[in-house]
């Protein structure tokens, strides 16, 4: 699917030219900063470096793509077509670089090592990048956020402690790519963190752990409880039924918010993603054998550790119910933005998805649950803070929707913009794959489980 958004203004706009025409300061020798080098990140790096771009790339990370890396074992649902920035491609072929499969799927290793690791070796990029450099804070020269006299004409400081000493760094505008993997949601279905499910976290694993590889002694033959209803539950509840094939006694109990399971499946065979669709297709299977026992709709209130054993108190249809007797839990809930580092910096957030405000219609899964987004690019991800901008996954907030290709064009839009090719940035073009299921055509069939316990 092929969307294209233009839009149509007055030839005589003011305001916007006005602002465009601030671009033009005594700041532009300072570099733009980047804030984190996974993806969007690189491929933000990647076209400053075609803009001939002053730029610094901080990843708080030993290396490039180290959020990846963390559940590196798993292979993407996305073919490499989508995965690879087209500027970052050709900047690696002019090093010599041989392009992967476009069909194939990596995994996310195999994304670091074959494509992020060459691309932040390149010559363009390599001598601005730094790594082990975690940002804590972002700022203006000599300003707080109550100052706005002369505020835009001030540089950015970015505060960060690099390899355990400090550092200072200034730049003429912000881009912050650093996502939300790694600050996890509780299990708790309000959304806050108690003190029980802290005090058990040894027990629990918020992400997708190796089950078949390093982590295999921690899951078999025990009953592991998965919270959650998107891909990376049904990914951790499929190679969970692996290792039951070799261990019959481990136990699989999937536990949903969802009113019923088959909201979960997703379009299926209808996905234009062939193996995001394969997905819920074989947890179909799955449940529908019995292999995993579904909890749906539960919705956790407390989790309480006793003698080794984790005990989930939380609310059915009907009443409060408890279920006991398990002994590890797998957290899927979703991740959530992390704007610590941005206490000083005017923002303009969604108060709901804690996304860019003004992608908020469009991505918000309480009216769209597509997975897909029509084009968007610097206007839309224009902060008040003039020249800094959020984007990745970051400026989706907690929406789980967004995919690499967004990511791409939104930072394409931006650097376009930040280098003063109006044009460019105004022309936003994005293709992605239809997920076969949208709120206007959802249809779920008869519940195949007639209680809130599925076998």
């Amino acid at each position: 699917m092929k969307m294209e958004w233009i839009e149509i203004k007055p030839t005589c706009c003011q305001a916007e030219e006005e602002l465009k025409e601030t671009n033009k300061d005594e700041n532009k020798h300072l570099p733009v900063a980047i804030i984190g080098a996974g993806p969007v990140g690189l491929a933000a790096a990647a076209h400053l470096a075609r803009y001939d771009q002053p730029f610094i790339l901080l990843e708080s990370g030993a290396q490039v793509g180290a959020n990846i890396l963390t559940w590196g074992h798993v292979r993407v649902f996305s073919p490499w077509r989508y995965n690879i920035d087209e500027t970052a491609s050709k900047l690696l072929k002019e090093q010599g670089w041989t392009e992967p499969d476009l069909n194939e799927l990596p995994t996310g290793k195999e994304l670091v090592d074959q494509y992020l690791k060459p691309l932040a070796n390149t010559p363009e990029i390599k001598k601005s990048l730094f790594a082990n450099t975690k940002v804590f804070s972002i700022s203006r020269k000599n300003m707080d956020k109550m100052k706005t006299a002369n505020r835009e004409k001030q540089p950015f400081v970015i505060y960060a402690e690099q390899n355990g000493e400090f550092k200072k760094f200034e730049a003429r505008a912000v881009i912050d790519a650093t996502g939300t993997w790694g600050n996890p949601n509780p299990a708790n279905s309000n959304g806050i963190w108690l003190k029980e499910e802290e005090a058990i976290k040894n027990q629990i694993f918020y992400g997708i752990p190796d089950i078949l590889g390093a982590g295999k002694s921690r899951y078999l033959n025990k009953r592991v409880a998965v919270i959650g209803s998107g891909h990376s539950a049904i990914n951790s509840l499929l190679e969970l039924a692996k290792l039951r094939e070799e261990y019959p006694a481990t136990e699989i109990v999937w536990v949903l918010r969802k009113v019923r399971v088959e909201e979960a499946y997703g379009g299926e065979e209808l996905d234009a993603l062939e193996a995001r669709g394969d997905l819920g297709s074989r947890i179909h299977k799955l449940v529908d054998s019995c292999v995993v026992q579904v909890i749906t709709p539960f919705r956790i209130q407390n989790i309480k550790g006793e003698n080794g054993k984790i005990e989930l108190v939380g609310e059915t249809k009907d009443d409060l119910k408890t279920y006991s007797d398990i002994d590890e839990m797998i957290v899927n809930t979703g991740n959530r933005p992390d704007f610590s580092i941005l206490r000083e910096v005017r923002t303009s957030i969604d108060t709901a998805t804690e996304c860019v405000k003004a992608l908020a219609p469009l991505i918000d899964p309480n009216i769209h649950s597509c997975g897909t987004v029509r084009p968007h690019g610097e206007k839309e991800l224009r902060q008040p803070e003039k020249d800094f901008y959020i984007v990745g996954a970051k400026s989706y907030g907690r929406a789980p929707t967004f995919l690499m290709a967004t990511g791409y064009e939104q930072v394409r839009s931006v650097v376009a913009y930040i280098s003063g090719d109006y044009e460019a940035s105004e022309k936003v073009e994005l293709e992605l794959p239809e997920t076969g299921v949208c709120s206007t055509n959802l249809n779920v069939t008869k519940a195949s489980c007639s209680s809130n316990s599925c076998c």
